[in-house]
């Protein structure tokens, strides 16, 4: 059998690549009947059918998967937000980056658009907390090379707003992928999707980035009882003062003798993390094993 990673799905097609060749695939039947779906990003077996076309025969154990964007195997999420048109809400970085400590993936924050505006108030929470960022110009060339050292080596997935500049920044790190570009309503404050479906791109030196659609539902499906119960540890600046608490079964939302509660107040965790801490614990509090399925289906 042939070993290729999937680096897009489209139309029931799955295309895989094996060394230089790219194998348009479709995956066995079993698959379906089990309910399981294979992923941009997944490692897989195929055999050959004809020459440029090839069969799923069987998937490789994932080490993390997400549902919206549908992609595995991933080591690095990547949230592109902007203080421009369209301004990023920190409550929807906050959220993403949860599910993705979650899943054990890391988290890069880049602060695009910084031509147009610096995004102070974004980088003054995250540059105080334990989510590392950065600020880039796709249109300048400002911070690419940071970015590029930064995505060195991983498996990247691109997530953020429509019309943060996604496909953009992708164009500047490689412009021979020419992506498409939105543009942003004014009237509206958000652009319009030109990433359809999601691909992986190689940008050499075993780097890869995954493209993917806009986040405005893709945490939705993520929201799960493995979140409620771990939610503090998604939060990595909490660390220090997991277990720190007055009382066993601290919430950290608005306890007496809580040690991370201290710890805002201390300025040592940054108050709109904590905030955004607390509105997810509201949104997850109420989610029971009857109302919420397994992530995936693996």
């Amino acid at each position: 059998m042939i070993r290729g990673r999937i680096e897009k799905a489209l139309s029931g097609f799955y295309y895989v690549r094996n060394g230089d060749e790219m194998l348009q695939c479709r995956a066995r039947g079993k698959f379906r009947h089990r309910g399981i779906t294979p992923l941009v990003g997944d490692w897989a077996q195929i055999t050959s059918s004809s020459p440029g076309e090839g069969v799923i025969e069987l998937l490789e154990e994932r080490r993390n998967e997400f549902t919206r964007p549908a992609v595995a195997n991933v080591d690095q999420l990547v949230i592109i937000a902007s203080g421009a048109i369209p301004v990023t809400d920190p409550y929807l970085i906050d959220r993403i980056s949860a599910i993705a400590a979650l899943k054990g993936c890391r988290v890069l924050l880049v602060l695009n658009k910084s031509d147009l505006d610096r995004a102070d108030d974004l980088y003054g929470i995250y540059s105080a907390s334990a989510i590392p960022v950065l600020r880039v110009s796709a249109e300048t060339g400002e911070g690419i090379d940071t970015l590029r050292a930064a995505i060195d080596g991983k498996l990247n997935a691109f997530t953020g707003n429509s019309g943060v500049g996604k496909s953009s920044i992708l164009n500047a790190l490689l412009p021979e992928l020419a992506l498409p570009v939105g543009e942003v309503s004014k009237a509206l404050g958000r652009g319009r999707h030109t990433t359809r479906h999601v691909e992986l791109y190689p940008l050499g030196n075993d780097t890869y980035v995954i493209d993917t659609p806009g986040f405005s539902s893709f945490d939705t499906a993520e929201l799960n009882l493995e979140l409620k119960e771990r939610l503090p540890e998604t939060f990595p600046e909490f660390a220090p003062y997991l277990g720190q608490c007055r009382f066993q079964g601290c919430r950290h939302v608005k306890e007496k003798g809580c040690a991370v509660l201290a710890a805002v107040a201390e300025g040592k965790i940054p108050r709109r993390r904590h905030e955004s801490y607390v509105r997810l614990s509201e949104e997850l509090k109420d989610l029971k094993e009857w109302n919420t399925k397994p992530v995936g289906a693996r």
